[in-house]
């Protein structure tokens, strides 16, 4: 068997992490060929040296002059690659079989694009380069022969759920046989809190996500279920499916991952521990199973699996996604990069919680108010992207 190169975009989050220990057990399947990392440098050096990693790609000259500086004597420096050329050269790379697109943001757009034309293979677990590029990043993905796999636990799930022909592929239309996706949501740490306590939530508390293990901004998004928004509009463009046959209910055991229900009344579902490493061994295997670390599911030891419909007044960024997906690529735009920037804010105390979704609101009205080119390019898709995020940064100062 040959080993498959790996390289991991964003190595230092809890993703990265993750499909590090997915690997360290398939030491004769995987090899790390490169790390990334924006600014947890330390982090990074420790991973590079366990992994043994060839090439790591960091944000700027500071960044370069202390990863050398932290590296331990006894080993050659890995290669060291610098900024969005570095990252887009290593995504591309001949030596790469595999990238893990684990960075968070948009920033991650030119180096999954990049990775889609040089048609790797791409374990996709990063939400923007479907949410604010879909049609520019899987025309990348067409054309240069990629593979795509979804990581994130509700598109994995899916994915294990939907015909077998169709594994392995990007979907082109809706099954015929699909009735509708069902994306579960755990409901985030407030899913019982009375409404009127929301306007006081602080962001530490929005970060004690109850069941998953997971870094500052996507557990502020499932406290506001703006990360379960965004994953409709990827479902959208994973599946081909329209937006009426998509739908989220709230299951607070986060056991059962997602559901597709087909025309014959069945409803498929992939149940498993809360694991990161469940979907990212599924991802490295494919179509193979291999271990992935993770405690197997004690069904026995479930007390109930609840179900329940979101409420639209406590999760007002699921209904906004809804409506953007509803009404055009720019809307979509327009919601990742201002619930970007409202979040940032609000972690950083400058801006009250339920202020997060009032801001997306006011962006998305404003950018659908305006004209632009069409998103036909990477280029026109960041165009926007930035001056989405101008209008949220004055909208953050007047919510």
């Amino acid at each position: 068997m040959e080993t498959q190169q790996v390289c991991i975009l964003g190595a230092t989050g809890s993703i990265g992490r993750s499909t590090l220990d997915v690997i360290a057990m398939h030491p004769d399947r995987f090899e790390v060929y490169a790390l990334t990392a924006f600014n947890n440098i330390d982090t990074l050096v420790r991973l590079a040296w366990e992994s043994r990693a060839q090439v790591v790609v960091v944000p700027d000259q500071v960044a370069l002059r202390r990863f050398t500086t932290l590296w331990p004597a006894g080993r050659s420096l890995p290669e060291i690659r610098l900024g969005q050329q570095g990252l887009c050269e290593t995504a591309a790379d001949p030596a790469v079989d595999t990238v893990m697109a684990a960075i968070v943001g948009a920033a991650c757009l030119p180096s999954v694009i990049s990775a889609a034309r040089a048609g790797k293979r791409i374990l996709l677990a990063n939400k923007e380069a479907l949410v604010a590029a879909g049609a520019v990043f899987l025309d990348a993905v067409r054309s240069g022969g990629a593979q795509l796999l979804p990581i994130d636990s509700e598109h994995n799930a899916i994915y294990q759920c939907m015909p077998a022909e169709l594994l392995g592929q990007v979907a082109e239309a809706p099954h015929p046989a699909v009735k509708k996706l069902i994306l579960t949501a755990s409901g985030g740490p407030f899913r019982a809190m009375p409404l009127q306590q929301l306007s006081s939530v602080t962001p530490e508390q929005a970060c004690m996500h109850p069941n998953w293990v997971m870094g500052k901004k996507i557990s502020v998004d499932s406290a506001t279920m703006a990360n379960k928004g965004l994953e409709v509009i990827e479902a959208h463009w994973l599946f081909s499916m329209p937006v009426e046959q998509i739908s989220v209910v709230i299951h607070p055991q986060s056991v059962v991952h997602s559901m597709v229900e087909y025309v014959d009344g069945s409803v498929l579902s992939q149940m498993a521990a809360p694991d990161m490493r469940v979907p990212i061994a599924y991802g490295l295997g494919f179509p193979e199973r291999i271990h992935s670390g993770s405690a197997h599911l004690d069904l026995a030891a479930q007390n109930a699996l609840e179900f329940e419909t979101p409420c639209f007044e406590r999760f007002p960024a699921l209904r906004l996604a809804f409506e953007a997906l509803g009404t055009s690529q720019e809307a979509c735009v327009a919601l990742n990069a201002a619930n970007e920037v409202a979040v940032e804010q609000f972690l950083h105390g400058k801006l009250n919680y339920i202020d997060i979704a009032q801001v997306v609101e006011k962006t998305i009205d404003r950018v659908v108010g305006e004209s632009f080119e069409p998103l036909s390019t990477l280029d026109a898709v960041l165009a926007l992207d930035e001056h989405a995020r101008k209008l949220a940064q004055q909208f953050c100062l007047h919510p």
